[in-house]
């Protein structure tokens, strides 16, 4: 069922004016991202006509943009993103880390988005695999499924990566599988530390490469003394690291996948208006517990439609990424031998489909199977339905 109000609907009716008022100022790619918002399951990108076999009910279906940054087009891909990922889950606990930035690398990520965006990833991997590795706490290689994230709950700028780690891992040698406690992957404090020191030397490096760039209010910060000082209060500043309680089961982790892997900024569930006076959603405070944490703000269109292209990622970066044994490289023989070793049955095998799958949803008024009768073009609308509402084998005969 269609919301009562969508990205794309204010992105229609402010964006024009958006455009007008920020010329020069976006990106070709987020007004590719706009556009594709505005035009997503439209006749601007064609589509085709489903009729139901049984009934004769017929539908338009217009096509979707498949952009990621779209709200509406990421179910389809996070389904097809998990069947690939539920073969690779292991029978043991899995954990969830959260590597945040502080607001201070934060102002300095969205203005050098490919460079920082890609040091988190980085850092975070390596400070988890270093830790890992170390016989004082697990002393094995794990696996890591890292999801980059770039907003708060009101789609502030707030670049952070969850990670999906199993509880353990394989032994240096690789003669046995190394489970961590229960509850207890990593000491978090130790994690923090080191995430610090190998991101903070790194992004020095960055800057004295000549590689970041600043502008407007921080375009001081090219500067390296100015620089240096910007980044002292963090040095000193305590690194959250997260690590929440492991989850239950590997259909908890599926789960859990199937909320944050294809998420984007804001989802069409949470908007509540849009009128003369703003764009009225939900979000959470995450200062506050309970009942408090569910709040509702308004932001006038300009504004949302600002926080909204904040997110937008840039250009072929990969925001869900693989890393030790879950590394693309070598994941198959990696989780062959973590079974082994976990003494579970191998991957079975699936088997290819003869016939191409059924991409249509059930028919709406008998759950008969629809097919395609008729395709258009983009910017064009189909030729008149049928005349009589049979069932498509009547008319095959």
């Amino acid at each position: 069922m269609r919301p009562n109000i969508e990205v794309a609907d204010i992105f229609r009716s402010a964006g024009p004016a958006y455009r007008i008022a920020h010329a020069g100022h976006l990106s070709l790619h987020q007004l590719r991202v706009m556009s594709a918002v505005e035009h997503c399951r439209t006749a601007a990108l064609g589509g085709h006509v489903e009729a139901c076999e049984d009934c004769g009910h017929w539908r338009i279906a217009y096509n979707s943009c498949r952009n990621r940054h779209c709200p509406k087009c990421q179910g389809a891909a996070a389904r097809t993103w998990l069947a690939e990922r539920e073969a690779d889950l292991l029978p043991v606990g899995y954990f969830h880390v959260v590597f945040t930035l502080p607001a201070q690398i934060a102002n300095i990520a969205w203005q050098n988005k490919m460079l920082v965006y890609d040091l988190l990833f980085r850092a975070a991997s390596e400070t988890m695999m270093t830790i890992a590795a170390d016989p004082r706490h697990l002393g094995a290689r794990i696996g890591i499924t890292a999801v980059l994230h770039t907003w708060g709950s009101a789609m502030t700028h707030h670049p952070h990566v969850h990670m999906i780690v199993p509880g353990g891992g394989i032994a240096h040698d690789g003669t046995r599988w190394i489970s961590s406690r229960p509850a207890f992957l990593l000491p978090v404090r130790v994690l923090g530390k080191l995430f610090r020191r190998l991101f903070l030397t790194r992004l020095i490096a960055l800057h004295d490469a000549g590689q970041l760039n600043f502008f407007g209010a921080m375009s001081n910060l090219a500067d390296r003394r100015t620089f240096l000082r910007h980044l002292a209060p963090v040095r000193q500043k305590r690194w959250v690291v997260y690590a929440k309680p492991p989850f239950a089961g590997p259909e908890a982790v599926l789960a859990y996948l199937s909320r944050y892997t294809h998420r984007v900024a804001i989802s069409n569930r949470r908007l509540i208006s849009f009128d003369q006076d703003g764009v009225t959603l939900r979000y959470k405070d995450y200062r506050h517990d309970g009942a408090e944490r569910h709040q509702i703000m308004t932001l006038t269109a300009n504004e949302f439609i600002r926080r909204f292209l904040l997110h937008v990622l840039p250009r072929g970066f990969h925001r869900i990424r693989h890393y030790g044994l879950l590394a693309s490289a070598a994941r198959r023989d990696n989780l062959a031998l973590a079974r082994r070793l976990l003494a579970v049955p191998s991957e079975p095998e699936v088997p290819t489909p003869d016939a191409p799958l059924d991409t249509c949803s059930p028919c709406p008024c008998c759950g008969g199977r629809m097919v395609v009768i008729e395709t258009f073009a983009r910017w064009c609308q189909p030729r008149a339905p049928p005349p009589l509402l049979l069932p498509i084998r009547e008319f095959a005969s």
